[in-house]
C-alpha cells in the first residue's frame, strides 16, 4: 500500500511525517521505519512521526528514532508536527497534543513554533557534567574548542558508557557564546550519531547552564549546527516551569513511498 508521507525539518532535524489519523499505517513495523528514515535507501531523516486523532486534544504525536523504535519525547519533532496539523487543516494557531511525556501546549505563527515542554524538578550536577530529563535524557558537558571536538566519538562513549546502564543518554557538549547564548553539539541516542539540532537538548542546556550558574537569563539562546532556537522558562523552588521551546519548522518536500 502506497502510503503518503510529507518531510519537516526544524533547524535541520529532519523528520518524516505520515498522517495516521486512520490508522492505516503498521505502528509495529520497525524495519519499515528504520528503511524510511535510512538517508541512502530511503527517504532520509532523523525520526518518523504519526499524527493520530486523540479524543480530547487536537491531536497525538507517535515517535520513532531513525532505528526504527519509538523512544522518548522529541522537541524538534513536536514543534514541527505542529506545523504538519496546521498544514493539514487540523489547528489554526494554537494546539493541544499528547506525547509520550504527556500533554504539550503549542502555538504557532508563519514558520516560527513555540512549543511548552513539561516542568523540570530534578537537574543532577556531577563533577564535569549535568544530567536532566526534559522528555529525553539529556548528559550536558562544557568543553573549550566544540569546533574541533569529535562529538560522535566520544558522545557514544558517554552514550553507552556505564553512567546510564543500557538506556543510555543524549550527549551535549557546550561552549558559552555571550551571557545569554550558548553553542551546543549533540550526540542522539537513536539515530546513533550527530545531529544538526536537539530540541529536548537544546531546552537542557539551557536549564542546566542556568542551573550552575552560567547564565542569569531566563530567555537564551541556543547556537546549533542547523540554525538557532530559544528557550525560555521560570525558575521557582520546585524547579523550572512555563519551559518553552522556539524555533522554525518547516515543509521541506511531499511524496509517496
Amino acid at each position: 500500500m502506497a502510503i503518503q508521507f510529507y518531510k519537516y525539518q526544524g533547524t535541520g532535524n529532519d523528520f518524516v511525517m505520515i498522517d495516521n489519523r486512520r490508522l492505516n499505517f503498521d505502528k509495529n513495523n520497525t524495519k519499515l521505519v528504520a528503511q524510511m528514515c535510512d538517508r541512502r535507501f530511503g527517504i532520509g531523516a532523523d525520526g518518523l512521526i504519526l499524527l493520530e486523532n486523540h479524543d480530547t486534544a487536537d491531536f497525538k504525536m507517535v515517535y520513532y528514532n531513525a532505528d526504527g523504535n519509538q523512544s522518548s519525547m522529541c522537541g524538534n519533532g513536536g514543534r514541527c508536527l505542529v506545523a504538519f496539523a496546521k498544514h493539514l487543516g487540523i489547528i489554526s494557531n494554537t494546539a493541544i497534543f499528547e506525547a509520550v511525556d504527556g500533554m504539550h501546549h503549542a502555538s504557532i505563527k508563519d514558520h516560527l513554533v513555540e512549543l511548552q515542554m513539561q516542568d523540570v524538578s530534578a537537574v543532577k550536577t556531577h563533577e564535569g557534567y549535568v544530567f536532566l530529563n526534559t522528555g529525553s535524557p539529556h548528559h550536558v558537558q562544557l568543553v573549550n574548542d566544540l569546533t574541533e571536538f569529535k562529538v560522535k566519538e566520544e558522545g557514544a562513549k558517554i552514550r553507552y558508557g556505564s553512567l546510564y546502564g543500557n538506556e543510555g543518554s543524549n550527549v551535549n557538549f557546550v561552549t558559552k557564546v555571550s551571557e545569554d547564548t550558548f553553542r551546543l553539539r549533540t550526540y542522539e541516542r537513536g539515530v546513533e550519531d550527530e545531529t544538526l539540532s536537539c530540541g529536548t537538548g537544546a531546552t537542557a542546556v539551557a536549564l542546566a547552564m542556568h542551573h550552575i550558574g552560567e547564565t542569569e537569563h531566563t530567555l537564551i539562546s541556543l547556537q546549533v549546527e542547523g540554525g538557532q532556537v530559544q528557550v525560555s522558562f521560570n525558575k521557582t523552588d520546585a524547579g523550572y516551569k512555563n519551559i518553552w521551546l522556539i524555533g522554525p519548522a518547516e515543509q521541506v518536500f511531499t511524496g509517496e513511498w
